[in-house]
């Protein structure tokens, strides 16, 4: 796991062009209960999270990551966020200095017993912690049908499900959840390149990544939907958020 997790470093600039955003009304939904506007962006990467934050007003973004090639990234993109090198179990941060925490697409990675309690520890008393991630509409029958060409042995990727992204520290309380449409203007090019920042990809032997990567490629220019090159994915985003005590 801990090389999965620190793999993306070294496809930060194609990470942070390809890799989808977040919506809006994720964010909106997600904050409502938050009691001021001190931000935490926690295992920020190269900022999709923070780019959704800033366009909120109000909303004062601090980040941190533990991959300095990701941060380095970050800074170019964000220059006027302040950003540092952390990581979950252990926070940069002082006590109580932040009205939410904000994780996207990186719950999985956490050490779940030394990070909540770090979360706790930096958020305000009725502040809130947001995880959130984005992952694919598998209702729709041709994204099935890539997800089977990329990975014809049916291995569960890794990711997060709503039920183990919800925090077991008694400093929270219970969580909700909601799903938000996501919807993302590609091409099969483009798509192809963010699928390559996926970290099974970065870990992979170049040739069997290679192989799944063709193998989408073929079923992509196959199916109708996606044929033409250009073309909309399906994704979705879910969110958890809770407050803490």
């Amino acid at each position: 796991m801990p090389e999965r997790a620190r793999s993306f470093g070294a496809v930060a600039a194609t990470y942070a062009r390809y890799r989808p955003g977040y919506p809006a009304a994720a964010l909106e939904w997600a904050l409502a209960p938050a009691p001021g506007g001190e931000v935490l962006d926690l295992g920020a990467g190269t900022g999709k999270v923070t780019e959704a934050l800033l366009r909120r007003p109000g909303v004062r973004v601090t980040a941190v990551d533990p991959d300095a090639a990701m941060l380095a990234q970050f800074r170019a993109d964000f220059p006027t966020v302040d950003a540092h090198e952390g990581t979950a179990e252990r926070i940069p941060l002082p006590d109580a200095v932040v009205d939410a925490v904000v994780v996207g697409t990186a719950w999985h990675w956490f050490d779940r017993a030394r990070a909540e309690p770090e979360i706790a520890r930096v958020l305000r008393p009725g502040g809130v912690l947001v995880v959130l991630w984005n992952g694919d509409d598998d209702t729709v029958e041709w994204v099935r049908g890539y997800h089977r060409a990329l990975h014809p042995e049916e291995q569960a990727p890794i990711g997060t499900t709503i039920s183990a992204a919800q925090p077991s520290d008694p400093a929270f309380g219970a969580a909700e959840t909601r799903r938000f449409a996501n919807p993302v203007p590609t091409t099969i090019d483009g798509f192809v390149e963010t699928i390559s920042t996926h970290s099974w990809a970065l870990i992979a032997e170049p040739h069997e990544r290679d192989a799944s990567l063709a193998r989408m490629r073929d079923y992509l220019l196959a199916r109708p939907e996606t044929s033409p090159g250009a073309f909309t994915l399906p994704m979705v985003t879910d969110v958890v958020r809770t407050l803490r005590r």
